[in-house]
């Protein structure tokens, strides 16, 4: 399976998704956005995996290639592509199928719970999870559900926490994706925004959690498995 990899900033790469894919012997490719990459061709590729970034999914003044990128996606989609985002790479998918995406009540960054619904068994990706899973947060927008699709799990402070759509769609507002390098990288380039607020923890906090990441990435694993069988 030939995999694509749409980035947006400098220091939110693949991370674990692209380890799953060299260990299972799938070819990774990249565009990134930022340095104003060309897209590829709809047909060079089988997936495309939409990562993270600092910006909203509305601002193409400063993003230009906004605007471009969602017209791929959408090509991707109807092409029948399996297609994943997470975070910023889910608003994106969201935006397309003719959701809504808007700012969150709280930031929710650091280690926090989510809930499988009940609708999540229908996924076939999603009904190889555990019900309840601690995994990584960092983002201050959220999305909807958009029509048609099957939501899949909350947290307290963010009700849409991740959908599917069709059996080849799927959007993530959590990062199962980041190994510890990731996150190292997260505190690096964006500490700004580990404000007093409720569901900020500090860099400390999130650095004591370290330890949840490989449970992570074998529900990471678990799931691309099933979402590409």
């Amino acid at each position: 399976m030939k995999i694509h990899c749409l980035t947006h900033v400098p220091f939110e790469d693949a991370a674990n998704i692209g380890t799953w894919a060299e260990q299972r012997g799938h070819p990774l490719t990249y565009t990134h956005l930022y340095q104003h990459d060309l897209l590829p061709a709809i047909e060079s590729f089988d997936m495309v995996a939409i990562m993270g970034g600092s910006m909203n999914i509305y601002e193409h003044e400063a993003y230009p290639w906004l605007a471009q990128e969602k017209k791929f996606i959408r090509r991707a989609i109807d092409a029948g592509k399996k297609v994943i985002g997470v975070c910023l790479g889910g608003q994106l998918i969201t935006d397309v199928l003719g959701g809504q995406v808007r700012p969150n009540s709280y930031k929710e960054i650091g280690w926090h719970p989510i809930k499988l619904t009940s609708r999540a068994a229908k996924s076939v990706a999603f009904s190889a999870l555990p019900p309840t899973m601690t995994v990584f947060h960092w983002h201050g927008d959220t999305f909807s559900i958009p029509p048609g699709a099957i939501h899949l799990a909350s947290s307290t402070v963010c009700t849409d926490q991740a959908f599917q759509y069709g059996d080849h769609v799927m959007a993530l507002q959590f990062h199962l994706e980041y190994s510890q390098e990731s996150i190292e990288k997260m505190l690096g380039n964006c500490s700004d925004e580990l404000i007093d607020s409720p569901y900020i923890q500090t860099a400390e906090k999130i650095r004591s959690g370290y330890d949840n990441i490989p449970q992570n990435t074998e529900w990471l694993y678990t799931l691309l498995d099933a979402f590409t069988d």
